[in-house]
Parts: C-alpha cells; sequence; structure tokens
C-alpha cells in the first residue's frame, strides 16, 4: 500500500493495450498544471520512434493517430492525470480475432500461435498465464506497446526541458559494425537528426549496408546505443536508500525495453578491468568556483545520485527474436517438436530502441525531480528546482 505522503510529487504512468488490438492507452499521473503540451511535439516523439533502416512492413502501416483525451486543456497540463490513445490502423483487419468480448472461432484459430519463438516471452508468458495458444503472450510483450512508453516520456521529456534538462541519444553499433559516438554539440544533433542515430553519413550507409546483409539471409541484428542527459545539478537520486539510488532507477528502466539485455552507466564496463587510480573523477574547483570533473568515467553518477557531470548511459540490444528462418521449438498444443512460430517482424530496430531509452530516461529524471523537489504548478516546480540549483553553486562559491 503507498501512504499519501509517499505519493507526494511522483509520477507515474500506466498502459493498456495489445500488439493489433483496437489501440493503445496511456495514463500519465502527476504531472505539475501549467506545462505546455504541443500535440506535434508528442506526434514527433511517436514518428521518431517509427524511423530506422531494417524495420518491418507495419511501419509503413502505423500511423500512431495521437488523441490526447485528458489532464490537458487549452495546450497546458491541468494537474489532473493526462490520458493518451494511440489508434490501431489494422484494427478492423484484426477485429474477428482479437475484440475484447467476442472474437470469431476460425479468426482465432487462424492466428492463434503454438509454437513460441526463443528469445521471446512466448514460453514462459505461457506458461506464467496458462496460455496454451500463446497469442495473449505476444500482443501484450510485444515491442509495439512502447509507443505508449514514448508518450508517456514525450510528456516527461517536456517537463525536464522546461528546467534545462537536455536528453539525446546516439547508435554506437549495429550487428558488429562500429560507428563514431558523438563527442560535441553539433554530433548530438547531428544524431538526432538521423533516422539511424549516427554522427555520420558514411557510418549511416555502413549499418544500411550490414543490415542488407542479414536480410538476404533471413537473420535479425542488434547493437549498442548511448543516451546522455545534460543540465543535471548534483545530487538528483539518493544514496540513503537501494531503491532511490538513480543509477538502479536508470537500469531498471532501460532494461525494461524489449530486447535490451545489458546496461552500464558511464564507462562501467571498461572499469572493472582499470585500476582505482584510472577509474575515478578527480574533483576540482573552476575559475568560477564551480565544482568540476576533467573525466567522467563514472558518467555522471555518484553513490546513486547526479554529480553535475553529464549523464551517460549505454546499452546492448539483442537480435529480434522473431526471424523468417526460426529456430527449434516445440508444439504446446501437441508437445511435439516442430520450429518456432513466424510473425510480421523488423530485421534490426536499434536506432527505434535508442528512441524508446530516451523516452525511458527522460521519464526517471522526470521521476525523480518530482520525487525531490515537488510542486503543484510547473512554476513552483520551476522555482524549487532553481533554488536548489543556486544552493549547490554557492556552496562551491563560498568556499572558492
Amino acid at each position: 500500500m503507498v501512504r499519501k505522503e509517499d505519493a507526494m510529487g511522483t509520477l507515474r504512468f500506466l498502459t493498456s493495450g495489445e500488439s493489433h488490438g483496437r489501440g493503445l492507452v496511456t495514463v500519465v499521473e502527476g504531472l505539475p498544471a501549467g506545462l505546455p503540451v504541443p500535440a506535434e511535439r508528442l506526434k514527433r516523439e511517436l514518428e521518431r520512434r517509427r524511423q530506422g533502416y531494417g524495420r518491418g512492413g507495419r511501419m509503413k502501416i502505423e500511423k500512431d493517430q495521437l488523441t490526447i483525451w485528458g489532464g490537458v486543456w487549452n495546450g497546458k497540463t491541468t494537474g489532473a492525470p493526462c490520458g493518451i490513445t494511440i489508434e490501431n490502423s489494422e484494427w478492423e483487419a484484426w477485429r474477428s480475432s482479437m475484440d475484447p468480448q467476442s472474437c470469431d472461432p476460425e479468426a482465432v484459430k487462424e492466428k492463434s500461435i503454438y509454437c513460441p519463438r526463443p528469445g521471446h516471452a512466448d514460453l514462459p508468458g505461457g506458461l506464467k498465464y496458462g496460455h496454451e495458444n500463446m497469442r495473449p503472450v505476444l500482443e501484450r510483450a510485444s515491442a509495439r506497446i512502447t509507443a505508449s512508453w514514448a508518450a508517456a516520456g514525450a510528456l516527461a521529456k517536456l517537463l525536464i526541458e522546461s528546467l534545462g534538462i537536455q536528453v539525446r541519444s546516439a547508435v554506437t553499433n549495429i550487428g558488429g559494425v562500429s560507428v563514431k559516438a558523438p563527442s560535441t554539440e553539433e554530433e548530438w544533433e547531428a544524431a538526432s537528426n538521423s533516422s539511424m542515430g549516427c554522427v555520420l553519413q558514411s557510418d549511416e550507409e555502413r549499418l544500411k549496408e550490414r543490415i542488407e546483409e542479414a536480410m538476404k539471409v533471413g537473420d535479425s541484428l542488434g547493437g549498442t546505443f548511448v543516451v546522455s542527459v545534460k543540465g543535471l545539478p548534483p545530487g538528483i537520486g539518493s544514496y540513503v536508500e537501494w531503491d532511490r539510488r538513480l543509477d538502479g532507477k536508470i537500469a531498471g528502466a532501460l532494461m525494461a525495453i524489449p530486447g535490451i539485455k545489458g546496461v552500464e552507466i558511464g564507462e562501467g564496463f571498461r572499469l572493472a578491468n582499470a585500476p582505482g587510480s584510472q577509474a575515478h573523477d578527480g574533483i576540482f574547483i573552476d575559475e568560477k568556483g564551480m565544482f568540476k570533473r576533467r573525466t567522467n568515467h563514472a558518467g555522471g553518477i555518484e553513490g546513486g545520485m547526479t554529480n553535475g557531470e553529464e549523464v551517460v548511459v549505454r546499452a546492448a540490444m539483442k537480435p529480434i527474436p522473431t526471424l523468417t528462418k526460426p529456430l527449434p521449438s516445440v508444439r504446446m498444443d501437441t508437445m511435439k517438436a516442430s520450429f518456432a512460430h513466424r510473425e510480421r517482424s523488423d530485421v534490426c530496430a536499434v536506432p527505434s530502441a535508442r528512441i524508446v531509452a530516451e523516452a525511458m530516461l527522460s521519464w526517471v529524471i522526470a521521476e525523480a525531480v518530482m520525487e525531490q523537489f515537488g510542486g503543484d504548478t510547473l512554476e513552483e516546480v520551476k522555482e524549487r528546482f532553481s533554488s536548489y540549483v543556486n544552493r549547490v553553486r554557492r556552496r562551491g562559491n563560498e568556499k572558492a
């Protein structure tokens, strides 16, 4: 049970819907009143999630028709829960087999799934919830659900951007082909404008060539990407309890994205092989009396809290489990050896996953900010955030 005092100043969102259902529903609670919410900005964030070479045919069909149902009035949040729906343009074609109340038995039979796909939720989900026909598992476990997450993350991004906090991402590897990671503001901007998340046009072409190779042999590819947060002051998060540590929340949110199998903060895995003298970031005072680091091995987080440097998170995505040349499996209705179910799918979704990661990281940061500062209106949140930033800055100036 959540106590009232624990829920004050916090954000949460819930979603409902299936991949081929009527649509997706997102309800976001806890946004302060007065936050401008341009519908076009939300639609643009959803459009970014659908980009990237190697996506399946469904991307040409889906239009992510977004509707705001409540919580926003005259272009600004009211303080009430914000309700958003994303319609499924294929609903009529799937109604007979996916209707919540009454389905056509023959249509259900045609769409039934009895051969679980290795690497997907099919088998454990079917066993957990007692589904011999695993269509209900596939529908909810589908990465299509991340469109709802992107909608919630877009609202969170609007909130933190109003505080001067910026979230951006870039692809760093697909199928073993590594590309340049951004190191300047111009390069981050280039990656943001690239459908493949690349700094260089030449790298974008290299990744497309690798994806084409996988297409020809009926395989799929994974890869890696990096997500960055700029503008956070020191001390966001906490060290006092395990579930309040910001790095833990970030890792959990990114690992929840379908296909993500590894997350590191800063240079996490490299630091495992480095001596301590080369692993940590010395502390200095700059000419303005501010605390400063000359390196950022920690990725902007120490002791479960931001340290004032850029927050850098990297994630690894496995290849998509649905293959045109399916792997061995077992039929759940007969328990006989077979091959995994085939469903329309992508060859590579790494560029899309990095956009979902932006949304989820934005959500975690917004959640941490609202937990720490609270406020029923955007003006209150800004005042409290600004007061805190000035306090931590003054601390360095007082001692300089």
